[in-house]
């Protein structure tokens, strides 16, 4: 199998988005999404966040050596409640203060793209410091592709018709969820991809069968919120 670039998938997992939410108007961005108390414009200030974050970040390169990669880093995930609920309002209130939802858009059109560009300008054997860890490059990418291909999932609960995820984007999520099971964990076989990383998620729960296949691996889930 060849090895995906790094840039290349969030290239896609960023792209993707920006299927979603650019041919929605102002109604349509304030439709709900799978993370509670969240519409779609609040979701997306999230999402921008982190291409802000990305942008920040590769322009800040440190010395390694890394502490975590891309699998580990999501081991201190979901991370403390009270942070959570916090960054969630203040997300909501941020969103708030647009003029229009979408603005919003128009702010993640212009960021986007510009970190996909500042990651394919990346040194790919070298360090970069975020939220308090040391990753490789080529690892802080797929952590951004990761949480994007999720959020694309998250955006898509009330538009049937959206496309999903790319699938070097899957791929690179898909993978990470594999990295936090056990390596004799056996995904059920009715699970496609974009299931498995709703179940891994707690987007979707588990159902009895779920659980019967999956035996004691079951009690790993969700992987990460």
């Amino acid at each position: 199998m060849t090895a995906i670039r790094p840039d290349e998938a969030l290239a896609q997992a960023y792209d993707g988005i920006t299927a979603v939410v650019g041919g929605l108007d102002d109604a349509g961005l304030q439709r709900a999404t799978r993370c509670r108390g969240w519409l779609i414009a609040d979701l997306l200030l999230h999402v921008l966040g982190d291409a802000q974050r990305a942008l920040v970040t590769l322009a800040s390169p440190v010395d390694g050596p890394a502490d975590v990669d891309d699998v580990s880093y999501w081991r201190d995930f979901p991370g403390d409640d009270d942070e959570a609920v916090g960054h969630a309002w203040w997300v909501r209130r941020s969103a708030a203060a647009f003029d229009r939802p979408s603005g919003i858009v128009g702010l993640w059109r212009d960021t986007a793209p510009a970190a996909v560009r500042a990651a394919t300008s990346a040194d790919p054997e070298g360090y970069v410091t975020t939220q308090g860890h040391v990753l490789r490059v080529p690892d802080f990418l797929a952590t951004l592709t990761t949480e994007a291909a999720v959020h694309h999932l998250d955006l898509t609960l009330e538009l049937p018709d959206a496309p999903p995820p790319g699938p070097l984007a899957v791929q690179v999520a898909v993978a990470t969820m594999d990295g936090l099971l056990s390596d004799d964990t056996v995904r059920p076989a009715a699970w496609d991809d974009n299931d498995f990383l709703l179940k891994a998620t707690g987007r979707v729960p588990l159902t009895d069968r779920d659980r019967l296949e999956l035996g004691e691996s079951a009690g790993w889930f969700p992987l990460l919120g």
